[in-house]
């Protein structure tokens, strides 16, 4: 795989953190205000890497001082010893719309510290004249909301492979609490519980005499079949949204049975999806 970077600079305000967060969701390697002099010393690791960091996005900025003239140099000999494509990403908003958003942040523009902010917009427009003549892509923030570029850069910059999120379920023991990053926590402990039978206590979920216990009672069932249609609606729209990552909650009191048992049904159920994964927190909590 020919491995390709992306520089990605702009006005300060314009989006440029939310557009690195977006391309690292998209499997790029990304580095924040990289000096200029040090591409192609980068672009050297890159190769030697081998295709293992074969997509590259760098932020540059005003931050780096007058530095422009030595980026380009820096980009043009990335390109032509290391063999390296490169595309300029330059990202713009109003005026107005920028010193909205300082107000709102409370933050100094880095050009006019002690002054007024659209001063140093004004500043900054001028200083960024030539690497916007330069640019492949111009996008303009102004009327985007953070979650809309982040769904326009992955439409440009993603392939149907890498639009598809990644889906965790995870099976847990609310005496263990409840884990931090899941985006649906289901509650199962209203099931029976196997734990109450003296023959499948020491097992858990993953066995059949269990999983089969769990399964066969009729609350169960209408659980399941209400639990999968919600997926079914829910993923769609998750994905939609732009959603890397989908972490699923199933828990029960210690994590051991019920949990595991819907857990390895969902798991089941969702086998087509292509990155896809199954954990069980706690399972093994009480051995």
């Amino acid at each position: 795989m020919t491995p390709n970077l992306l520089l990605i600079t702009g006005l300060s305000g314009a989006g440029k953190t939310v557009a690195m967060q977006s391309l690292e969701d998209l499997g790029y390697f990304c580095i924040d205000n990289l000096p200029p002099a040090l591409i192609p010393k980068f672009g050297e690791l890159i190769v030697q890497s081998q295709g293992k960091i074969a997509k590259v996005a760098l932020v540059c900025d005003i931050r780096g001082g007058d530095f422009f003239t030595a980026l380009f140099e820096a980009l043009k000999e990335i390109e032509e010893q290391n063999g390296i494509p490169y595309q300029i990403l330059f990202l713009e908003t109003n005026d107005e719309t920028l010193v909205r958003r300082y107000k709102e942040t409370r933050r100094r523009h880095p050009l006019a510290p002690e002054g007024r902010v659209i001063d140093g917009i004004i500043q900054e427009r001028k200083l960024l004249e030539e690497i916007r003549g330069r640019a492949d892509i111009i996008i303009n923030t102004s009327q985007l909301k953070p979650q809309e570029l982040k769904n326009l850069l992955n439409k440009r910059f993603s392939n149907l492979e890498e639009q598809h999120p990644s889906i965790n379920i995870l099976s847990f023991g609310f005496k263990y609490g409840i884990p931090i990053d899941a985006d649906l926590v289901f509650d199962v402990r209203f099931l029976p519980n196997p734990h109450y039978v003296d023959s499948l206590r020491p097992k858990t979920g993953q066995d059949h005499d269990v999983y089969e216990y769990v399964m066969k009672w009729p609350t169960t069932k209408a659980f399941t079949d209400k639990l999968l249609d919600m997926i079914d609606f829910l993923l769609p729209q998750f994905k939609k949204e732009g959603k890397s990552q989908i972490v699923i909650g199933i828990g029960c009191t210690g994590g051991k049975h019920r949990s595991v048992a819907i857990a390895e049904m969902l798991y089941a159920h969702l086998h087509h999806e292509d990155h896809i994964q199954i954990s069980h927190r706690d399972v093994n909590k009480d051995r």
